[in-house]
């Protein structure tokens, strides 16, 4: 065998048989196992400002036979109001490192949300936030990469805060896409990668 054929042999195999660098582990951040996982999260809406939205968290039961995590409401948009949330309790740091990236397996309803981090600062109103959208009735695969969640307060901007993800305590789904009405996504699991 001539050298350059053996080299583009010995090559080819090295390739083939070494793991990719870039393989990644992938963890999960919350599991919905079971109705009591439910208790983990609770309800923020638009009615601590005044507003009239309404919106509940339940475990539910898929065709499947898996378990996911039903936020679904009513968005409105009377008194000033229009946004409803869901966000897990804070229970120290999640663990998150720059670079990371989250990835949530959704079935929505069409409609444009927005996922949270929450880091223990005393602003009100105060999160890292990073939209996405959903297709009505499709399970889709989201990817949130971390390094790119832009601090808000109030639902303005703020580009001068910069994230440090291992201080994210909590992480949160909010719809306020001001189009009232019904609405539901249904989260089947959140995992970082």
């Amino acid at each position: 065998m001539k050298p350059l054929f053996r080299f583009a042999a010995v090559l080819l195999f090295a390739v083939l048989t070494v793991p990719a660098a870039e393989a990644q582990t992938i963890t999960s951040l919350f599991e919905f196992a079971q109705s009591s996982d439910a208790a983990k999260w609770q309800i923020v809406n638009d009615g601590v400002m005044g507003g009239r939205s309404s919106s509940q968290a339940s475990i539910v039961k898929l065709d499947t036979g898996e378990d996911a995590m039903r936020f679904a409401g009513n968005l409105s948009l009377e008194n000033n109001g229009g946004f409803a949330s869901v966000r897990s309790r804070p229970s120290g740091s999640l663990g998150l490192d720059s670079g990371e990236t989250i990835v949530l397996r959704v079935k929505g309803d069409g409609r444009r949300y927005t996922f949270n981090l929450y880091t223990p600062d005393r602003r009100t109103a105060f999160s890292y936030q990073m939209q996405f959208a959903t297709t009505a009735g499709q399970w889709t695969e989201v990817k949130l990469p971390v390094d790119r969640f832009v601090a808000h307060s109030f639902g303005r901007r703020m580009p001068n805060m910069k994230l440090t993800p291992s201080q994210v305590q909590s992480i949160g789904i909010l719809l306020g896409d001001k189009k009232p009405g019904p609405f539901e996504i249904l989260i089947d699991s959140i995992m970082v990668q």
